[in-house]
This record gives structure tokens, sequence and C-alpha cells, in this order.
């Protein structure tokens, strides 16, 4: 195995390149980029600006230094009206931690036992159609859809996020990537396939999941190199990776990935691996949503993650 050691050089270095926060969505129509992409940094900067105001200015104000990959059109062919979700998007914004009735919702009996039932799902497949309702039958439409590449969907959306990793690669750009529920399987193949590559030597410093399947029997076993063995079934180019799930999120239903891809760290191939359990206030129309990928930006968490990683990057914060 080659020793990861040598990818890792350029990122122990404050680099003269700006560090870049490039995040990769999930399933779903998505408001057009602009808009999205402006919604979510709005969320992300206020979590930042209750934990290290400097940053929160400084990726707002770096051209480039927030960006996305806008997958979700190509697949869909509609863009979701942000009109929607403005008002909600305000409020968890304006909200700066869960209320008591968050926790009480989002830790609520009544979501456990649906856990329950979708874990059992995940181990006993036939069980699946007996328990999705008709927003997890869109789901599992739309992800047979990718894992099966149709009309090469799904090598068009990896290549989409491999442009932009090998372009920020080659410049300097040290990468925080953010991968949200189907967005973190799409980024894990596109560096799985980076990885095995001969060519490509793309790296990112940091892997940030949020509400992230891949703790599913049912998503992993559709992985790139999921048949292969040792350390050629994963990627080699995640240096550190931290994965955020929120209680009550019933698309982690496995909150713990460290578990379930512990050779990472066995095999020398990440330097750190970290889980970690949050709560999300975001309400629409009054319904807690605890998967939303506003209120994951908007978590304390998640902007400490953020900040702590730019800072390690960005020299011009020293004296900050």
């Amino acid at each position: 195995m080659e020793n990861c050691t040598d990818y890792w050089v350029k990122a122990d270095v404050k680099s003269a390149a700006h560090p870049i926060v490039l995040y990769v969505p999930g399933l779903l129509p998505k408001p057009e980029p602009a808009v999205h992409r402006a919604a979510l940094l709005r969320c992300l900067q206020a979590g930042l600006r209750r934990v290290d105001p400097p940053v929160a200015d400084i990726i707002g104000a770096t051209r480039g230094g927030f960006d996305m990959v806008s997958w979700t059109y190509d697949f869909y062919g509609e863009y979701r009206d942000y009109a929607i979700d403005a008002d909600a998007v305000e409020a968890v914004i304006a909200q700066h931690a869960p209320t008591e009735r968050d926790i009480a919702e989002a830790a609520s009996w009544q979501r456990r036992v649906i856990r329950l039932l979708y874990l059992l799902g995940d181990r006993v497949p036939f069980l699946i159609p007996h328990l999705a309702n008709e927003r997890t039958e869109v789901h599992l439409r739309d992800l047979r859809r990718y894992v099966q590449d149709v009309n090469g969907i799904a090598a068009h959306t990896r290549r989409m996020l491999k442009v932009p990793l090998r372009a920020a690669f080659e410049s300097g750009h040290p990468v925080l990537l953010i991968g949200h529920s189907m967005g973190s399987v799409i980024a894990y193949d596109a560096l799985w396939e980076l990885t095995h590559d001969a060519a490509d030597r793309a790296v990112v410093d940091l892997f940030l999941t949020m509400g992230s399947p891949l703790g599913q029997r049912h998503i992993q076993k559709y992985l790139s190199g999921y048949s292969a063995r040792g350390a050629e079934r994963y990627p080699h180019n995640i240096r550190r990776w931290k994965n955020l799930s929120a209680v009550g999120d019933l698309t982690s239903i496995d909150p713990r990935l460290t578990n379930d891809f512990a050779d990472l760290l066995e095999l020398g191939l990440v330097d750190s691996f970290d889980d970690h359990e949050i709560f999300n206030w975001f309400r629409l129309d009054g319904e807690l949503n605890v998967h939303s990928e506003y209120g994951y930006f908007a978590n304390d968490t998640t902007a400490r993650t953020v900040a702590d990683w730019w800072r390690n990057h960005d020299s011009s914060l020293d004296a900050a």
C-alpha cells in the first residue's frame, strides 16, 4: 500500500491559495444555484458569527471560498422555488440553539420506533417495500437511478465534483468537502474514483458528512470499491473525516460511520475519523425537519468545524 503521508505534504503547510469549502447537496430539486448557495452561506455564517466572527467575515468575502456542486438540476430537470423555504431559513438563522420542544420532538419515541423499523429493513431488505412511505419510495427510486447509472447520470454527477476537486488541488487550494445526505455518497464514490485513477492526486483535507446514509448496508453494497479487498476498497485521498448526525434523522439511521469504515484508520488511510451527534432545529410550516441541510449548516458544531479548519489554512487570520 502506498504511504498516504505523501498526499499530505502540501496540506501541512498554510497555502498562499485560499481555502475552499466545497458542498455536495443531497437528493430532491434544489433552488437555483446562486440562490441556494447564498442561503446556505448565510446559515453557515450565522453559526460562524457565534463561534468565530472573523472566519464568518472572511469566508463570505473570499471569492470561491464557499462553493457547491449543483448537480440536482441535471438529475431532476427542475429547480425548487426558494420562496417555499425562505421564511424557515430566516427562522433557523435567527434561532441560536434547539428549544426544549425541538429536543423532545427529535428524540421522541415515535422517531425511535421508526428508526428501529428502518434499521430492520436495512438488515432484512425484503421488508423495505412494506416499511416505505411515499417519501421513502421517492428516495429509493432516485437511489436506484443513481446506482444503475441510468443514461450515465451517476458518472456525470461524480464528474461535476471531480472537476473542481482537481482544479483546487492543482492550484494549491486546501479543500473541506461537505456532503449532505446522498451528497455524501456521491462524494465518497467520486473520491474513490479519484484514488484509483493512477494519474490523479487530488486530495481532501477534511471530509465532513451530514445526515449521511453511508452507514446503511443497503447503500454500502452499491459504493464504488465495495467488492474490493483491503486498501483497494477505500478512497486514499481523505486526510480527516468528521461525521455529523442529527438526533432523530432517519436518513442517518446508523449515526456512527467510524465502525462501518474502521479499516480507514486501521490501514492508515485517514489521520482521524470522528462521529458527532447534534440537534437540527429547522422547521418548515411548523414541522421539525431534522434532516434539513439548512439546519445542519446553521449548527454551531458545523461552524466550529469549518472555523477551526479555515484558520488552520489561512495565515491572514493568525493575528485575528
